[in-house]
């Protein structure tokens, strides 16, 4: 659902290797290994899986926060996600 709607924004621009559409693809991603996880918790392979997912998403966030804090900021309020830490 959302990601239709955010998906048609951003193909309208042709460019699936942007920050915001890997960020995208990324908590797609995330979303349905979390919840493939909850019904199998034994699932090792999948964990590590979701750990590697998070990391790239992370990094890509952490690059986009630094060139260009306006996107970053309308990416996390339209996918819902947590503002990063900062160290």
């Amino acid at each position: 659902m959302v990601k239709n709607a955010f998906i048609s924004v951003i193909s309208e621009e042709e460019n699936t290797g942007s920050v915001e559409f890997q960020v995208l693809s990324f908590t797609n991603k995330i979303r349905r290994l979390t919840s493939h996880l909850e019904l199998h918790k034994k699932d090792y392979l999948s964990q590590r899986g979701l750990r590697k997912v998070l990391g790239k998403r992370q990094r890509l966030l952490s690059y986009l926060a630094k060139k260009n804090r306006v996107r970053y900021k309308e990416l996390i309020g339209q996918l819902s996600i947590r503002e990063t830490k900062t160290r």
